[in-house]
């Protein structure tokens, strides 16, 4: 017997099924989560897509839970994952006092100011001091209220675990009226703000790390050298607050770009300095799309200082590459939300690698030079030419190494696990 057809049900009564049939419409719409429900309750638009240029270009609606104007932004992929805001503080103005139980990162877009922090109880207030490109992180469910000190708006841009918590917890109170003080996220300490520029290896993957709650100045801090997405390639994570949300800061250098790689969605790329563009595509289409005359499956984010694009735009995974094409290094910082490198699915201590480091060859999911699509380098030459801007991508790259001769793409081993 056929099953039901979707839509033979009425939607009001519910209908054994009767034979080979089966329950259910079949097809649905899908439903909000609450913090969806939460983000239109506050009254501020919501952007939704795979980028924008710039966030300093979003409209912005008065605020009143903040007392500033901002908009909302959860880009394709982020869904559930984790929140993001754009939020503008009045000039010689400040935004309400408030705590919640959930993460929060800030990175400042415009202007220059001030942020207090306190625990319940306490009677002393910590104060930092910020300017355009500073980032800092605000303890979980400690009270905070960021002043702006100039007689211009400033603009703050927002990452959250707030979607986590809520959708979880379902209860608006539960998250912004919890008595609940975690001292071991904020210790009081007099240099607990203070920027720490020390490098140690993160405890995961052996990567630059600074343990730090503050940096003053994100678009031109140093950088260690990685060489993991592409020679000359500087990169660090920041630890701040004891938080699982993660991040990390890097830069390509002038006229060159990143080996494509693949992995699941979360990460989304906010341009600190440079301009660029980013291409992505389903890891399913292959590495030439086209080659392969499957280009309609690519999509493509041109972006600049404070433009956010995210990695991989829902389902599956996608192939991904950043490229610089402006008249000075291409900085980026990609925020994951709590959906970190070393949270993949699987059994705690099985053995995993680094495989949006590691080539395709080498059973990781970056796409070697040698194997990527031709049409990618004749176009960023011809941009960069337009430009002006000297493509440094060396021939050599781009040949095969002796050792990998005879390899083919039906020979590689990808990993099992999904995130990235």
């Amino acid at each position: 017997m056929a099953h039901d057809a979707p839509g033979k049900h009425d939607g009001v009564h519910w209908h054994e099924p009767s034979g080979m049939s089966r329950a259910g419409f079949g097809q649905f719409k899908k439903q909000p989560t609450p913090y969806d429900g939460f983000m239109e309750a506050e009254g501020i638009p919501c952007f939704r897509g795979n980028g924008i240029k710039t966030v300093l270009d979003l409209p912005l609606a008065p605020w009143k839970r903040t007392g500033g104007r901002g908009s909302y932004v959860q880009l394709y992929g982020t869904e559930t994952k984790w929140g993001m805001y754009v939020v503008e503080v009045p000039a010689r103005g400040a935004l309400n006092a408030e705590k919640h139980m959930y993460e929060e990162v800030f990175l400042v877009g415009e202007g220059r100011g001030s942020t207090e922090v306190w625990q319940d109880g306490d009677t002393k207030k910590h104060t930092f001091e910020w300017q355009k490109g500073s980032m800092f992180s605000i303890p979980m469910n400690a009270n905070h209220r960021i002043v702006n000190a100039t007689s211009s708006p400033a603009i703050l841009i927002a990452g959250t675990t707030a979607p986590n918590v809520l959708n979880m917890i379902n209860s608006v109170d539960g998250v912004f009226n919890n008595p609940f003080v975690f001292r071991d996220r904020f210790s009081g300490a007099d240099d607990f703000f203070k920027y720490k520029d020390e490098i140690e290896p993160d405890p995961v993957r052996g990567l630059a790390m600074r343990r730090t709650n503050f940096i003053p100045d994100v678009i031109n801090c140093d950088l260690p050298l990685d060489n993991r997405r592409s020679v000359g390639w500087r990169r660090v994570e920041p630890f701040m607050t004891n938080n699982q949300f993660y991040f990390w800061i890097g830069q390509h250098e002038l006229g060159r770009y990143s080996k494509l790689h693949a992995h699941t969605s979360a990460a989304v790329l906010i341009c600190l300095k440079g301009k660029g563009y980013t291409y992505s595509w389903p890891e399913r289409t292959g590495e030439t799309p086209w080659k392969d005359g499957k280009q309609d499956d690519v999509k493509r984010m041109d972006y600049e200082q404070f433009g956010i694009v995210t990695a991989a735009p829902g389902g599956a995974r996608w192939y991904h590459g950043h490229y610089s094409v402006g008249n000075e290094p291409f900085r980026l910082t990609a925020w994951f939300g709590p959906h970190n490198p070393g949270r993949d699915p699987g059994v705690p201590g099985q053995k995993h690698i680094d495989y949006t480091g590691m080539e395709l060859q080498e059973g990781g999911t970056a796409i070697p030079y040698w194997m990527e699509d031709p049409y990618l380098l004749k176009e960023y030459q011809a941009i960069l030419k337009a430009n002006g801007v000297e493509c440094r991508m060396k021939p050599e790259w781009f040949e095969t190494p002796e050792k990998w001769k005879g390899w083919s793409r039906g020979d590689r081993q990808l990993p099992v696990s999904a995130a990235g």
